[in-house]
Parts: structure tokens; C-alpha cells; sequence
């Protein structure tokens, strides 16, 4: 049984976000892009917070709005409101007017987790089943931030690795029955 895998934070909220979505009733396709759109979000905020990113700018000076998402809904994970959209697959996460492809998602998942994704999965899948849907939906994010990798803060800590330790999100699972 593995015990800590070293990743990086994106990959970590990406099947979060999945997990989460699926226990909250999303198939697994719709739940695999729900997962990646809000790392997606996150890191795109971190970013412009850590000044990696400029904030986009409307010609006249004003900060430019969001448009050319393509969504026709939001849908919240992890607290954040994800725009998606029905496909003839189903409800897809978008980026501007693209549905994200949930195969693509997948094999991104597979190249971060490499062997340990199914555990890794199963771990956090334990955590999402110990809470009723309302207190997950609730406290979702924040369980996150106790069990995600510890990076450097600040702009040294962006793209960095760190451990995943499986053994207190079990915990977590346990403590939460």
C-alpha cells in the first residue's frame, strides 16, 4: 500500500475536484472535466495573485470581464462556480467556448499518478463517501487544503512537487465516519 506520492498541487485538486463532483452525483466523464477546469481556475488565480499572470485588459482600460467561456451553467465544486456546458456526451466543463475532453483529463492524470492514481483516487473517493453530500459540498475545498502537498509559498512554490501523503487522507476518512 502506498503511502505518500510526490506531485504537484494541480494534478491533486484536478481528481479532488473529480471525486467531489462525482459523490455529488455527476457521472465519472462530466466529474473527470468538472476536476480540471478548477484547477484550471485556481491556478490561473494564483497566478495573477502571485503577479506569473496578467490580469486581462479591456481596450478602454477596464479590466476586461469573462466572456467566451461558452457556458450555458455554472456548476460549484470545491466552492468555485465552473462553467459547462450539455454536450451530446453529457454536462462538460468548458475553457472559453471548448467542452474539455475528458479522455484528455484522464491521460493527464496518468502522467501525474502514473501506478499510484487508482490508489491515490481510492483514498480520496473514502474521504468523499465519509461525508454526506451538503457537508462535502461544504467543506470540500477546505479539506483539500489540509491534505494537498506542502510547497514553498509565494512564487517559489509555483510548479513545485511535493508529498501527497494517502495515509492521513485515509485518517481524514476515518475521523469523518
Amino acid at each position: 500500500m502506498t503511502r505518500t506520492v510526490t506531485v504537484n498541487r494541480a494534478p491533486v485538486l484536478t481528481l479532488w475536484g473529480s471525486v467531489v463532483a462525482e459523490r455529488l452525483g455527476h457521472d465519472t466523464e462530466a466529474a473527470l472535466t468538472l476536476g480540471k477546469a478548477l484547477a484550471g481556475l485556481n491556478a490561473q488565480a494564483k497566478g495573477r495573485r502571485l503577479g506569473i499572470f496578467k490580469e486581462r485588459k479591456a481596450e478602454d482600460g477596464k479590466e476586461a470581464k469573462r466572456r467566451g467561456l461558452g457556458e450555458e451553467f455554472w456548476v460549484e465544486i470545491c466552492g468555485r462556480p465552473i462553467p459547462a456546458k450539455q454536450t451530446e456526451e453529457g454536462v462538460r466543463a468548458v475553457v472559453r467556448d471548448e467542452a474539455i475532453d475528458p479522455q484528455k483529463v484522464l491521460a493527464y492524470l496518468h502522467r501525474a499518478f502514473g501506478e499510484e492514481l487508482i490508489e491515490v483516487r481510492a483514498s480520496m473517493g473514502e474521504l468523499a463517501k465519509a461525508l454526506d453530500p451538503d457537508e462535502l459540498r461544504e467543506r470540500a475545498y477546505a479539506l483539500y487544503e489540509e491534505f494537498r502537498p506542502q510547497i514553498a509559498r509565494g512564487r517559489s512554490g509555483w510548479g513545485q512537487k511535493g508529498t501527497l501523503d494517502l495515509e492521513a487522507i485515509r485518517r481524514m476518512a476515518r475521523a469523518s465516519d
